[in-house]
């Protein structure tokens, strides 16, 4: 079941997250970046706003190299060629390394880095929870091997696929052009170490 889930998750995301770019303009994710740096000001004031924001914009310049996303500065050269050959690759370097698609792409990888820099300042205060209920988690499995108590596969299962679709979502919810609330990035780790948790308390443990 969790492997079912976990593919399904996966291709829906991947469906998604290619398919997101090619109905926006780059335009569009750049908008909802400077409404959201906005919200994001009124709520955590102007100092942390434009720590989050130099946070992403790193994100976004360290995945340049490795996403395969053309950039201007990589076109070939069409220097010391006939008139032909040189009109010919000017063309397919306009269409190449002017494309609105790979802009879009770039533009949702930007958006993306701002979210996940958005989340990655709440985790200072989501840390001790998420490790308490994953320790938590962790005795009641110790308790049940100690009391030969019967595991339970099923509602491991459920939890652990409950996880993989959290964060699948969260994913997901990172690319969309759409406004989300400055609270509803913290509830995902607080979910996801709920979810651990209780998958860890159901877990076969031998005594």
């Amino acid at each position: 079941m969790i492997r079912v889930v976990t593919v399904v998750s996966l291709v829906i995301l991947l469906i998604l997250v290619l398919y997101v770019p090619a109905v926006h303009p780059p335009q569009r994710f750049l908008a909802q970046l400077r409404a959201e740096q906005e919200v994001a000001t009124a709520y955590w004031g102007a100092e942390p706003a434009i720590r989050m924001l130099n946070r992403a914009v790193n994100m976004q310049a360290a995945m340049t190299g490795v996403t395969p996303i053309p950039a201007a500065k990589d076109a070939p050269s069409i220097a010391d060629v006939n008139g032909a050959v040189s009109r010919e690759m000017s063309s397919v370097n306009q269409r190449l390394f002017n494309n609105s698609y790979f802009r879009s792409v770039d533009a949702l990888l930007l958006l993306a880095s701002y979210r996940l820099s958005t989340l990655l300042e709440w985790l200072p205060w989501l840390a001790a929870f998420v490790l308490t209920a994953i320790v938590d988690g962790g005795f009641t499995r110790l308790i049940k091997a100690k009391e030969f108590r019967q595991h339970d596969p099923e509602m491991f299962a459920l939890h652990a696929s409950l996880g993989i679709v959290v964060v699948c979502a969260t994913v997901i919810g990172f690319v969309l052009p759409v406004t989300l609330h400055p609270l509803l990035l913290p509830c995902v780790p607080l979910v996801v170490g709920v979810l651990a948790g209780r998958a860890l308390g159901c877990f076969h443990r031998r005594g």
